[in-house]
Order: C-alpha cells, then structure tokens, then sequence
C-alpha cells in the first residue's frame, strides 16, 4: 500500500491520520485493508427535554395521588405546564408518558449480527419475550452452508436454556412462533457483501428497520491481532456499507464496550473517542489503515510455526504501543472510529458501550449466563481450590453490569433514536463504576464468602473446602506467594515428578490469569453513565419495569451471593453433584 501522507488530527489524546482526497480507495476493500477518509463529527447526546414520549393505552391509569411528586420535579412540571394546565387528566397524562418502547417495536424488522452470542441471545429472547408481535428477526449465522446454519439455530438458540420461559409460555406452539420470528442468514461480517446470497441480501435491504452489530472477537484474553482487525474494525464497516442500502432502515445500533477508552485515568464520558482528555504525549499517532496493513502483513512473516502465538503477542504489541491494554479494546476503538467518520454519512446510529457483562439481573431469569465470562475465570478457579489469592487495586472498582440490563438499555436507545429519525450519533456507557461502584476488595470477599459456607462440588461428590481469598495490591507480592502456596497446597503424598508437574501448572495457570486481568484489576477509569440515565428517565414507571436498566437499584452483595455466583455454578462451571448446603 501507498505510504498515507499524514494530515492528522487529534483524536484526544491519540491522533489519527486522516487520508487525503486524493488518495481515496474503496473505503472496505480487503485487498487494500484501507478505511479511507475517517471523519470523525461531534456526536450529538441525547437531550432529555426533547420528548419523544408516547401515551401507551396498555399501561392502564396511574393513581393521581402523585401530585405532590410530580410537582416537586422541575421536569414533570415543565412537561405540566406544555400539556396546558393542572387538570386530573393532565396529570393522569403525565404519568403515563413513555417512550413507547412496545409501541415502537411492534412489527419492526431487525438484522442481528454475532447472533449466536449471549448478549444477542439474551437481546433476541428480550424482545420475542416482550414484543411478540414484532416483525421478522434475521439472524446472521457464520456457516458453511443453509443446513449448517439451521442446526446451529436450532440448537444453540432455540434449544438454549435461555429460551426457557419463552417454551414455557408458548407450550407446543413454542418451535412454530421461533421458527415464524427468526429467519436464518447464512453469512460473514468480514466478507463482501456480508458473505450473503443475492436473494437473502436483497430481502433484508428491502424489510430491514433496525441493525445491530453484534458481531464482535471478544476474547479479551487470546485475540489473534488479524482476526480482530478483520471482525471488530473491517467487520462494522462492511456492515455500514450494507446498512446505507436497506431502504427502510431507521437506525444502527453498534455494541461496542466501555474499555475503548484505553488506559487514561479519571472519569470517561459518553462522547466520541476523539473529545477525551490528553494523555502523556508518549503515544504515537495512530493510522488505522497502517494497522489493518499490518495485521495483514504480518499472516505472511509469521506464516510459518507458530502463527497463532505470534498473531497474539503482536496484538498486544501494537495495542500498548498507542495507549491500550490488549488487542481486543484496541480494535474496537478503532472499529469505533471508523464508524463515527464519513463512512456514516446521515444514517442514524447509536453506539452502547457496556462494561463488563455479566450474568442476568432479573431477565430470563436471575443469574442466565453462557460460559466462563470475564471476572469468572479467577471466580471458577478460586471456587476450585486452584487460586488462593490475587492481585487487585485494594482501593479500585470493578465495572460489571448485568446482560439484561445492557438489552433493555438498547432496545431503549433503539427506540428513541430510531422515533427520532435524525441522522446523529448518540453514545450509551452502560457501566456502574460511577453510579454505583463496586470495590474490588469486596467483590472478592463476597465471592469468597460465598464458597466458604457453600463449597463447590467435584465431579466425585467431594466438597472443595478453601481458605478467605487473599488480595495483595501489587503483582510482585502476588508471584512471591503463589509460589510458595502452591507447594504448600500440594506435597501431600505425590512423587517427586508429579509433585513437581503439579506445582508448575498451577503455578503457571495462576500467572497467567494475574497477567491477562492485570489490565482490569488496576485500571484507573471510571465509566459515567449519564446519557443512559437521562433516557430511563424519560421512560414511563411501567416501562421502567419492563425495560430497566438502573444499575443504581443493584445490590451488589446480593447479585454476587445470591444471583450471580449460583448462576455460574450451575449454567457454566457445571457443578453436575449440586451445590452444597
């Protein structure tokens, strides 16, 4: 590729090359790895005294002995005074206005990508759940071909166990209402096109109302450099090409995470990458087209042994090199880029940036999860027996934030936006480290407590008996005594060698997880959620119930105890014995 002459501006406090006229290619072409023009406009946030509400008759009549409350707030008084006076009526008005999520839903047609992931799933399950009379939902399946995507339909959605209260409310009709709802599509966010049939692409640009990009490498731990540049970057772009030829089209929504901020300290607002605050001067400008170029080059110089260690250790590389921890928040900064320049052009989109997703506070039901999910890697292995301490922040702050509410915070954005009809850009942060914090020393210590008094059982009914969870508040420390421990915890009667081979993996396996959590055990940001707040805010107290997303209403202790920890026991550490009384 032709050297890209630097006009660069600044992207707060990275700066981005943005490539001249002159020098324009096919915006995704694969050959050439070249996001052309990357413009990045202002992105407008949501004004919450715009009103975009809507009167839903199904909410029934609210108790007018609200008065007094609704004239204590200055809001619901300006809405008092526009709606033209202090009549029963007005005030029965008042109370029920929403932003008509339902309303607004019904009879929409989404394409979802990443399909097959929790956070789509639980998103898909949501609105079947919700709004059973919605339109088609087309679900983008990577297969090799109909039959395949089909099966993998069927059974890693329809046959989840997520789906469960769905089959519990349709009875026998339960295969028949999926099957009429979701419509497979064979496909692939890294190829032309999407990888589509003719047919299926040109149905979809004619029903399609709503786009979300789920789609996304989000193994934080082991992310081969290509394959993220190729789905997180190239891959929403390709998707905006396609979106800017579906002719109904309202809105697209980009599920991005809270962590595309890099490693600056402080508080992060909901605004685009380029208006935050300057960092050391020490990071390099950052060309996005020298970074696909280079996670393409280098398939060829590491072609030989060892490609997939080499492709991940240079994602690391290249991603602490411009300010970023791994490669997997890397890509999606820069796939967050690409998307909020010139590619957009007038199309409506929406961008919600989650923290660390964990499992379901309310929806399906308490405590769904799919799989070992980020933080729950130290909480399987500690629950074990095989990780008797860690190294965290002492005085830090875990941002996690349940799946559901990440959803209904979508579909909420979703519908605001997409009534809007405007062709802005509005972010959402979906986080809790500011309105709701949660330590780090005592998530630790509930998840201990947890184990203490209710042991895990192994797969030969034995209960697994651990000591309180040590934290220590530097790496060093942490290596001193997992070294130690671990010959401690197991000399009882083995061989020398086995002994020996023992100690080195777990050893090894717990360096490995401090090394890969490091970035999140000590990271310095917070994650304000205003935005987010103001748009629940403008929801009606029904749909505040159906479509919640207060992570100030969360119980940490609780959800840890009570929610979470039974949940990951049972849906992804597959305790088969049963837990312990």
């Amino acid at each position: 590729m032709e050297a890209l002459r630097p006009n660069s501006f600044s992207l707060g406090y990275r700066k981005v090359v943005r490539v001249p006229e002159s020098e324009k290619q096919d915006r995704c072409s694969w050959k050439r790895w070249n996001i052309s023009s990357i413009g990045y406009s202002l992105g407008s946030r949501p004004n919450a005294s715009k009103s975009l509400c809507r009167t839903s008759k199904s909410y029934g009549v609210a108790s007018v002995s609200a008065t007094a409350s609704l004239n204590s707030n200055p809001n619901n008084r300006m809405r008092k005074i526009q709606a033209g006076g202090g009549t029963t009526s007005t005030l029965v008005k008042m109370i029920n206005e929403d932003i008509g999520v339902v309303n607004f839903l019904r009879g929409k047609n989404f394409f979802i990508t990443g399909a097959t992931g929790f956070l789509a799933k639980v998103l898909i399950e949501k609105i079947l759940r919700a709004v059973p009379d919605v339109g088609k939902i087309f679900v983008l399946i990577r297969a090799k071909n109909k039959e395949s995507a089909n099966e993998r339909l069927q059974s890693e959605i329809i046959n989840a166990e997520l789906f469960k209260c769905l089959r519990q409310i349709h009875g026998k009709s339960y295969q028949d209402f999926m099957l009429s709802k979701l419509v497979t599509v064979v496909g692939d966010v890294r190829e032309h096109n999407l990888g589509l049939d003719a047919q299926v692409a040109d149905l979809i640009r004619k029903e399609a109302n709503i786009i979300v990009n789920s789609a996304a490498t989000t193994d934080f731990r082991e992310s081969r450099y290509d394959v993220a540049v190729d789905i997180n970057i190239r891959g929403p772009c390709l998707l905006m090409s396609f979106a800017k030829t579906c002719k109904k089209l309202e809105l697209f929504l980009h599920i991005s995470t809270a962590y595309v901020h890099g490693v600056g300290e402080g508080i992060f607002m909901e605004e685009s990458l380029r208006k935050e605050a300057t960092p050391p001067s020490s990071f390099p400008t950052l060309d996005i087209n020298l970074e696909m170029k280079l996670a393409l080059d280098s398939l060829e110089d590491f072609k030989n042994k060892g490609l997939t260690r080499k492709m991940k250790e240079f994602g690391l590389v290249r991603a602490r090199k411009h300010g970023w921890k791994n490669t997997y928040s890397f890509t999606k900064a820069m796939g967050e880029m690409v998307l909020m320049g010139e590619i957009k052009g007038d199309l409506p989109m929406v961008i919600v940036r989650p923290s660390v997703i964990e499992s379901t506070y309310k929806e399906p039901f308490p405590g769904c999860i799919e799989g070992i999910r980020m933080m729950d890697s130290i909480i399987s292995s500690y629950g074990k027996g095989q990780l008797t301490g860690f190294p965290i922040d002492l005085n830090g702050v875990v941002d996690i934030v349940p799946a559901d509410m990440v959803v209904n915070a979508t579909l909420a954005a979703i519908t605001r936006h997409g009534m809007a009809g405007k062709g802005d850009m509005n972010i959402y942060h979906v986080a809790s480290s500011v309105a709701n914090p949660l330590l780090l020393k005592d998530h630790f210590t509930f998840f201990s407590d947890h184990f203490i008094s209710s042991p895990w059982i192994d797969s030969e009914g034995r209960p697994t008996h651990v000591k309180p969870i040590k934290m220590f508040g530097s790496m060093d420390e942490f290596s001193a005594h997992i070294s130690r421990d671990t010959i401690q915890q197991n000399s009882n009667g083995k061989l020398p060698q086995e002994f020996e081979n023992s100690c080195r993996k777990l050893v090894e396996r717990a360096k490995y997880l401090a090394n890969i959590y490091e970035p999140y055990m000590f990271y310095p940001g917070r994650f304000v959620n205003s935005n987010a707040q103001r748009l629940m805010e403008s929801m009606s107290e029904e749909e505040k119930r159906m479509f919640g997303f207060d992570v100030r209403s969360i119980d940490w202790k609780d959800y840890i105890l009570n929610v979470h920890i039974p949940g990951l026991r049972t849906h992804a550490m597959n305790e088969k014995a049963g837990m312990s009384n």
